[in-house]
């Protein structure tokens, strides 16, 4: 089969399309014929040696953690799974789980059955950004109805799903994003909404329960000042959060950090709101899977609308 692998950790000239074999199929585990895969910056994160680098074990690595496919073969002890069923999911992370591959051996457990509606290249893309964004609200943070919720970076993968979650939950959404994104971000539920590029976030937004931080550093740490007390923050980079963790308790603020973790029941949460059209992930532009390398250039320059796909 074809996969994307990289024999040394560097820039995306370290991409490569190559021959390997088709994984085998161990106990609690199917066999995906796999049709799509999204690009997180999680992705070319590791790829250069940073991100889950120290996770995966020798090289060569097969990125890609999540992925849309198709049902080719199931272990003896899967039996909620056949061969046929449309799935998507995030697997095994921050392990090695080879997504940029024709084939997936994938942990039965961990994916997710589509529903018609959903169709394999919007799956490709939704898994991780949809998990990090429930996890941040609900998990961590705690969302309730009637709270204010400010997301920062509202437009990128992540947050435009946060936007939708929240405003779903009853929250009132408020966001962070370029003028540009402004009438996208309200056709998703965003309320009060915050050119970064021209406004003081402080000056102009007080009181608020829960942050979301998409973008980290400077930006996360300035926004501190629009929680209440009491407030929470979770920021999802991990490279800034250790500093901006310091800043909120010099503060006395809750900041929290945040791994998404697989979890296969709150996929098919997800997957149900989508279904139901609560939930609509806006793809910014998929590539066949020997594009990587652009793909990945693309993410890394950050001011990407929503989340990259690859085909297969």
């Amino acid at each position: 089969m074809k996969a994307i692998q990289i024999r040394e950790f560097g820039d995306t000239n370290n991409l490569r399309l190559e021959d390997v074999p088709i994984p085998s199929l161990h106990a609690g585990e199917a066999l995906i014929r796999n049709q799509a895969c999204g690009v997180n910056p999680i992705d070319w994160k590791t790829c250069s040696g940073g991100g889950a680098a120290p996770f995966i074990g020798n090289l060569p690595f097969i990125p890609g953690w999540e992925f849309a496919g198709v049902v080719e073969q199931v272990a003896e002890d899967v039996t909620h799974l056949k061969a046929g069923d449309p799935v998507f999911g995030m697997i095994r992370f921050p392990d090695r789980a080879e997504c940029y591959a024709e084939y997936i051996a994938a942990p039965a457990a961990e994916i997710c059955k589509r529903p018609p509606s959903l169709d394999s290249v919007t799956a490709g893309g939704l898994a991780t950004a949809s998990l990090t964004a429930w996890q941040a609200l609900f998990d961590k943070g705690g969302l309730q109805a009637g709270q204010r919720v400010l997301i920062l970076g509202a437009a990128g993968g992540v947050g435009h799903l946060a936007v939708q979650l929240a405003k779903w939950a009853g929250a009132d959404v408020y966001g962070t994003a370029s003028g540009r994104n402004h009438s996208f971000l309200r056709s998703l539920g965003a309320g009060k909404l915050f050119d970064y590029q021209s406004t003081n976030l402080t000056d102009a937004v007080n009181n608020i329960d829960l942050i979301i931080d998409a973008v980290g550093g400077e930006t996360g740490i300035e926004a501190l000042a629009c929680l209440k007390p009491g407030g929470t923050m979770v920021t999802l980079p991990s490279v800034t959060k250790d500093a901006v963790i310091a800043a909120g308790e010099a503060l006395n603020l809750s900041v929290l950090p945040i791994r998404a973790e697989a979890n296969a029941q709150q996929l098919a949460e997800i997957a149900n709101l989508y279904d139901q059209g609560d939930l609509r992930i806006c793809l910014a532009k998929s590539y066949p899977l020997d594009q990587a390398a652009e793909a990945f250039r693309l993410s890394a320059e950050g001011h990407v609308r929503g989340k990259l796909v690859l085909t297969l």
